[in-house]
């Protein structure tokens, strides 16, 4: 979904996936950002919150009207039909960052 983002270029890579990786392990309540994570990421959970919060707010107010490739693909049975998972509240996204 970044990719059609303009707001998102200016992101480095490592730490888009960084932040997506810890907002799907927040969503499906997977657990935190372990030691292990943040030794191999080169970034603590406090350094990717702003993103995931950014990243859910993608993901609850986007347009739904164009581009609508990326999600058409990822309904589909064979991507496990991320794009149907419901993001999170953002208050309850809130507490969750700040309580790990």
């Amino acid at each position: 979904m970044t990719l059609q983002e303009y707001d998102y270029a200016r992101e480095s890579p490592s730490k888009l996936a960084a932040s997506c990786l810890l907002l799907a392990l927040t969503m499906k309540n997977l657990g935190g950002w372990t030691p292990t994570l943040e030794y191999y990421s080169g970034y603590s959970a406090q350094e990717l919150h702003p993103l995931v919060k950014r990243l859910n707010f993608l993901l609850t107010y986007q347009p739904r009207d164009k581009l609508n490739a990326v999600r058409s693909k990822y309904s589909h049975r064979v991507f496990f039909e991320v794009a149907k998972v419901t993001p999170m509240d953002m208050l309850k996204l809130e507490e969750t960052l700040t309580s790990s």
